[in-house]
């Protein structure tokens, strides 16, 4: 699969990132049941399989075939299935999943209102749907990420579809923040060269391209310190909390009885 700087890959992705997404999938995997677990935009399958148990049953989905494919092909071991799809219109059952993941996925939709009708279509009476998503306030500039999210707007959006509805914060220790900052910092720097913002009046799939290959050129400069472990930055580093501000890098809202 090709690096865009977007999906998280095992040893070309900076481990601040991978560690972000398996702590987000750590703190899904402590608050699921058992029974039918729907992973949407599950990528290559790495935080989909850590939810694999004798009792659960595990159904990716991902907008490109090849990567829902490769899901499979690269977790022999584990019993999933997965569905070619785009996240606003799915093609499975309504009340159909115990446990809903949308892992940093709903910020990629120019309208999320219909991806979160689906989620609350597809959930049980009595589950439960988890969404992991950027802090507004904390992202960096990424064209991928075209609808973000503060805590009271997703609370909002949510609680249009979901009777009861609860917004936490993913957090990370002080030296893990100051990693991220250090390449916002190197994101800023790039960002000066386009001091007019022309790359705002690019058609999007040149701003995309663009963007794919300054993350590209930038995590080539820093692999050896920020890749394959060499950092020692895991999801032990991150933590959820009740206390969010400006700073807090995602939020995780646990949403139950859906509204249909």
């Amino acid at each position: 699969m090709k690096l865009t700087g977007e999906r998280p890959i095992e040893g070309r992705t900076p481990d601040s990132l991978l560690a972000l997404h398996a702590a987000g999938y750590r703190e899904v995997r402590d608050r699921v049941g058992s029974g039918r677990m729907l992973d949407l935009g599950c990528g290559l399958g790495d935080g989909t399989a850590s939810f694999a148990s004798q009792d659960r049953m595990l159904v990716g989905v991902d907008y490109d075939r090849e990567t829902a494919a490769s899901a499979v092909a690269l977790h022999p071991e584990v019993d999933l299935s997965t569905v070619c799809s785009d996240g606003g219109v799915l093609p499975l059952r309504t009340g159909s999943f115990d446990d809903v993941c949308s892992s940093h996925l709903i910020e990629h939709f120019i309208d999320p209102e219909p991806h979160v009708a689906e989620v609350a279509r597809v959930v049980a009476d009595g589950g439960r749907a988890f969404f992991l998503t950027p802090n507004a306030p904390a992202d960096f500039e990424n064209p991928y990420h075209v609808y973000l999210f503060e805590p009271a707007d997703l609370r909002d959006m949510l609680s249009r579809h979901f009777a009861r509805v609860t917004v936490l914060g993913l957090d990370a220790t002080p030296e893990v923040k100051a990693d991220f900052e250090k390449r916002r910092a190197m994101a800023q720097k790039l960002l000066r060269l386009d001091p007019l913002g022309l790359r705002h009046k690019l058609p999007r799939s040149a701003f995309v391209w663009l963007h794919a290959t300054g993350r590209r050129v930038a995590y080539r400069f820093t692999n050896t310190e920020q890749v394959g472990g060499a950092s020692g930055i895991t999801d032990a580093d991150f933590f959820v909390t009740d206390s969010i501000d400006p700073s807090t890098l995602v939020l995780l809202a646990v949403a139950e009885r859906p509204i249909r």
